[in-house]
């Protein structure tokens, strides 16, 4: 499958089209908004699942409670979601293919 990318610029927000097997998307980021986040938690029920985005500001490891900033929450469908895994798992393969092994704390894994 071949997808052609083309970007624009409209009414001061970028505009991306992605052509795949006939059928156009158009990314409207005129609303986007980033944030930055190192702790991500997750959570789900049978419809839908939750993550959970936030920031880890204590400086200190030894301390026996910290407080994460939960600053933004992603609600999907199990079948968004499972998009969602796909496309990160292999941005991640990609990332290490290019600068090397990441590897976890072992309380995180």
């Amino acid at each position: 499958m071949t997808k052609q990318k083309e970007t624009a610029v409209e009414h001061d927000a970028e505009v991306t089209e992605e052509k795949s097997a006939g059928t156009k998307v158009l990314w409207d980021t005129s609303k986007l908004s980033s944030a930055y986040a190192n702790v991500c938690n997750v959570s789900s029920t049978r419809e839908e699942m939750t993550l959970l985005f936030g920031t880890n500001k204590s400086w200190n490891p030894a301390e026996k409670e910290l407080t994460v900033e939960l600053t933004n929450r992603m609600i999907m469908n199990p079948y968004a979601a499972k998009r969602f895994s796909v496309l990160l798992d292999k941005i991640v393969k990609e990332y290490e293919e290019r600068f090397g092994e990441l590897k976890l704390d072992a309380q995180a894994e």
